[in-house]
């Protein structure tokens, strides 16, 4: 499955890319249980659709602490390997459980700069199957203002699709 993928010509079309996508994904990680593996996967076949995602990945909630993220499965640049609920882009979705677009990060209070080159970035939280915050996923441009509507709204589908459903 992953041949069949990593040769395939994607639409141009945002939109219409991110559908192919979308069920390029969940037909590679049909009866996956793993979360890591899931997680992993969804990282590695959304940095490598898009080129304007320069660093892609999750931060996981500790479960010895309750309030802090720290990294999981990524593809890009050395990324912070603790963030706090509430500091950050990553922290205020983790906290707030909201997804932040974030058009230019050196704008944003608080932004947590782990690579100097990002310059704008989304951040959607992950929900498991009992609704319960798992993880947040974060996706780092260094394109001003790269993500949008478009951008949100997929990656909430897919990050739904993948965790929201027991396997």
């Amino acid at each position: 499955m992953a041949e069949t993928f990593n040769e395939l010509i994607l639409p141009d079309e945002k939109a219409r890319r991110y559908e192919v996508v979308a069920e390029e994904i969940a037909a590679v990680l049909a009866g996956e249980p793993n979360v890591v593996a899931r997680m992993a996967t969804v990282t590695s076949m959304l940095a490598n659709s898009f080129d304007y995602y320069f660093w892609t990945g999750f931060y996981v909630v500790d479960p010895l602490r309750g309030d802090e993220l720290v990294v999981g499965p990524y593809q890009g640049t050395l990324g912070c390997m603790r963030i706090a609920f509430g500091r950050g882009v990553c922290g205020t979705a983790a906290a707030t459980r909201t997804i932040q677009l974030v058009e230019d990060v050196h704008a944003f209070p608080g932004h947590i700069a782990c690579d100097g080159r990002s310059a704008s970035e989304i951040v959607a939280p992950v929900f498991g199957p009992d609704g319960a915050l798992m993880a947040v996923f974060d996706v780092d441009s260094d394109r001003p203002a790269a993500f949008d509507a478009v951008d949100r709204d997929w990656l909430e589908r897919i990050l739904a699709a993948t965790f929201s459903h027991p396997v």
